[in-house]
């Protein structure tokens, strides 16, 4: 099992000289992957509920720092040798397909073909309405967007008639080290889930617990089996929060929020289900809690594994 890092990239810790020794740092420790998350602004008024607390409410001010994902990538790119790059996710219609396919391809490009594509649909109603995406078929979009990436990443002269994009002949180079980017596809829902097997490289899960995943991966299964495509070929990978406490919690923890034992036993059921790859997310307080999280995770947790 594989294991990432969020990096610094929202709030008063999210500057030049903290993404850098966060980064080397966590490349030293032998963490795999380092990864960044997307959004371009914080509207003022957001009405939209926020999928990933109880309360619905998006937890950052519209004020607050939030690094744009790709430009922040290619920092890390130039001060890391070996760490794979991710997003957790780009989301899609916040782009035109043929700037994201160009942006991604440079980025791949520069960093040695290291770069993982975790794309989603979104969910914030007016960042997405703000940037010029059509909100109510968004899924449709994204659907568009990933087959023109994939296009422009592979073809010498790609070109496109769809719903929403459409180009005659045009060179997108350079293409991606690969002539592809591994894509992996976030969400739960039906549609999210028939994405992956339709149009992915793997699956991105985002703060779910062993029985979503579990009920997921079924359905995932399932879609292979109809589709003709072997499931095996899909790369399982999920995202969740990391916080170590001092005594067991019964009442309806999250994952990898508990006890060292806890947090290990909650890794050997994500890699009983098939998990290759987890990305870990702390707090954002200041760089020496960050990293200090992270060392104890690479200390204690990771060689019971």
């Amino acid at each position: 099992m594989e294991f990432g890092c969020h990096l610094p990239t929202f709030g008063p810790i999210a500057t030049r000289g903290n993404l850098i020794a966060f980064a080397q740092r966590m490349e030293a420790l032998g963490y795999d992957s380092l990864w960044v998350s997307d959004h371009v602004v914080i509207p003022h008024a957001i009405r939209s509920r926020y999928p990933y607390s109880d309360t619905g409410q998006f937890p950052l001010p519209p004020t607050a720092n939030f690094l744009e994902p790709l430009t922040t990538l290619a920092l890390v790119a130039g001060v890391t040798e070996r760490v794979k790059l991710g997003t957790s996710i780009l989301v899609l219609p916040h782009r035109h397909p043929v700037l994201a396919a160009k942006m991604l391809s440079t980025l791949d490009h520069l960093a040695g073909g290291r770069l993982i594509l975790g794309v989603g649909v979104g969910w914030m109603e007016e960042e997405i309405r703000t940037l010029g995406g059509p909100f109510a078929k968004r899924g449709a979009f994204s659907d568009e967007a990933i087959r023109i990436m994939k296009k422009c990443w592979s073809q010498e002269r790609a070109s496109y008639k769809g719903q929403f994009v459409s180009f005659d002949e045009i060179g997108c180079f350079p293409q991606p080290a690969r002539k592809a980017i591994p894509i992996l596809i976030g969400g739960h829902t039906p549609r999210a889930l028939r994405r992956v097997v339709e149009l992915g490289d793997g699956w991105h899960a985002a703060f779910a617990s062993l029985p979503q995943v579990e009920d997921s991966l079924r359905h995932i299964q399932e879609g292979c089996r109809l589709a003709g495509r072997s499931f095996h070929d899909l790369a399982i990978t999920v995202r969740a929060g990391l916080s170590f406490r001092k005594e067991p919690d019964t009442n309806g923890r999250r994952p990898l929020i508990g006890t060292p034992e806890e947090i290990v036993d909650d890794l050997k059921g994500y890699r009983a289900l098939g998990v290759q790859a987890v990305l870990l997310e702390t707090r954002q307080r200041d760089l020496e809690d960050m990293v200090g999280i992270y060392e104890t995770f690479a200390r204690e947790i990771r060689p019971r594994l």
